[in-house]
């Protein structure tokens, strides 16, 4: 292989090693051609808007969204001239006014007229996350959807609560299959409320104080009521709405709300998916087998163990929800900024964010699969329960006693039976029906009754009701 190859496929990120984003719509939307078709966007939607308010002319305004097409550009060409600048930006503009000048040279003199390196890459990236949270939002409502119909289908399907691991109580597997669509409902919520306000535009200038476009607007003239200064001031707004994004209240440089805010988000929804991802992975082991992955060709598959079936696409998902929280530290620290614009905070950011996109769209890609076609054992979730022997229900046994006996008696009476249970491997109904306090109180068969654990699941199928109805609810548009 020669160096030139080597150095061709060092430029390129194929996602080899992420592939719980290889091929997803995120992965898409967050590509190198992707970003700088954005940062071209944010020019263009900059020239139309100073257009649309008499500061650049109309024809200018045409000739510049014309020529900012990524295809018009090598994208590796624009990489290697970022370094002169630590900003892809500067090279770009230069390269758009030379594509611009080709057809309109006076159309040239207007491209990125007022603005800065910062108000394009902020866009930008405001403009990318916004294609693919909107991807993600849609992957995420096919997830849900698919958790809803499980979480009815199995309301009353009885299965063992864990905690740290071991049997608790139990519990339903709709109610599990509730749990995570509720966390799913949480992030699509938060991810709506940025995707629907959060994701501004910015338009500050060289220093956020937005002196370039007042300065090139005085240029035209006094233009209607309020002159060059109305027309600055109503800029923001029209750059947003030629891009579909936020207004924002004053420029935000130094100020990285936005960025925090859906790198929050993006982290929560990672957290969600993980932990349905993860039990999952735990409810598929060989000795559970309470539910199994889909089972499309190759899926699973072992280089070694032929018979092995492993659940790839949980693995996939919790790959993405450990990296997350990582990136986004590094985007809190970048946070922290000095002066009117910091020297690598700033550029720090630019990775991370996108990686988390891709990352989270990943796992919501992955999660819609999984959720469509999880397979459930509910015969061995039965049989899972009937493993300690009545055991799973020492908590009710307990509560039901201390009526009759007190409430330290009941509770030293069945700790003892059940230690007495355990160690001997009887069922804990026979051990408690050679207690003498019970004498005389229940039967054999009456202690049988009050350890089936499918009467003892609680309020389960109300609370799984209640995840559903918000659901519902949410789809119904109220």
């Amino acid at each position: 292989m020669s160096i030139a190859h080597v150095m061709s496929e060092a430029v390129q990120d194929s996602g080899l090693l992420s592939p719980v984003r290889a091929g997803s719509p995120a992965e898409t939307a967050t590509t190198d051609t992707a970003c700088l078709q954005a940062m071209l966007d944010a020019e263009a939607a900059l020239a139309r808007a100073q257009a649309g308010l008499g500061t650049v002319p109309a024809s200018a305004a045409a000739a510049i969204s014309a020529a900012a097409r990524a295809e018009h550009f090598d994208v590796r060409e624009v990489a290697l001239r970022a370094r002169a600048a630590a900003n892809p930006v500067v090279a770009l503009v230069r390269m758009l006014a030379d594509t611009v000048a080709q057809k309109d040279p006076e159309a040239a003199h207007y491209v990125h007229q007022g603005s800065t390196s910062q108000d394009v890459l902020d866009t930008a990236l405001m403009l990318v996350a916004a294609r693919t949270v909107s991807l993600i939002l849609t992957d995420l409502d096919r997830t849900a959807t698919a958790l809803a119909a499980l979480a009815e289908r199995h309301r009353d399907t009885p299965a063992a609560a864990r905690t740290l691991g071991q049997h608790a109580v139990p519990t339903t597997f709709g109610l599990k299959a509730a749990g995570w669509l509720q966390a799913v409902l949480d992030a699509e919520e938060r991810l709506s409320a940025i995707h629907e306000g959060g994701l501004p535009v910015q338009l500050g200038g060289a220093a956020g104080t937005m002196a370039g476009y007042l300065a090139y607007a005085r240029i035209q003239g006094p233009v209607g009521p309020g002159g060059a200064e109305d027309r600055v001031r109503r800029l923001p707004a029209a750059v947003a709405a030629e891009l579909g994004l936020a207004e924002p209240a004053v420029p935000w440089h130094t100020v990285r709300t936005p960025l925090a805010d859906l790198a929050g988000a993006l982290s929560l929804t990672t957290a969600g998916l993980g932990t349905f991802a993860t039990d999952v992975q735990l409810l598929s082991r060989t000795e559970t087998g309470e539910v199994t992955e889909p089972g499309a060709e190759g899926h699973g598959a072992s280089s070694a163990m032929p018979h092995k079936r492993n659940p790839a696409l949980a693995a996939l998902i919790r790959s993405a929800a450990y990296q997350i929280p990582g990136l986004v530290s590094g985007l809190a620290q970048a946070a922290v900024v000095d002066d009117e614009r910091p020297a690598g905070a700033w550029h720090a950011e630019w990775w991370p964010l996108r990686e988390c996109l891709r990352l989270a769209g990943g796992a919501a890609h992955t999660a819609a699969e999984l959720a469509e076609g999880l397979i459930v054992h509910a015969d061995r979730m039965r049989a899972n329960l009937a493993l300690t022997g009545g055991l799973v229900v020492s908590e009710r046994l307990a509560a039901v006693l201390s009526s009759e006996l007190g409430r330290a008696p009941a509770k030293a009476l069945v700790g003892r039976a059940s230690a007495l249970a355990a160690t001997s491997g009887r069922h804990l109904a026979d051990v408690l029906a050679e207690a003498p306090e019970l004498t005389g109180r229940h039967s054999p068969g009456s202690l049988r009754a009050l350890c089936d654990p499918e009467q003892y699941t609680g309020a389960a199928g109300l609370l799984v009701d209640r995840v559903v109805t918000r659901f519902r609810t949410t789809r119904a548009g109220g």
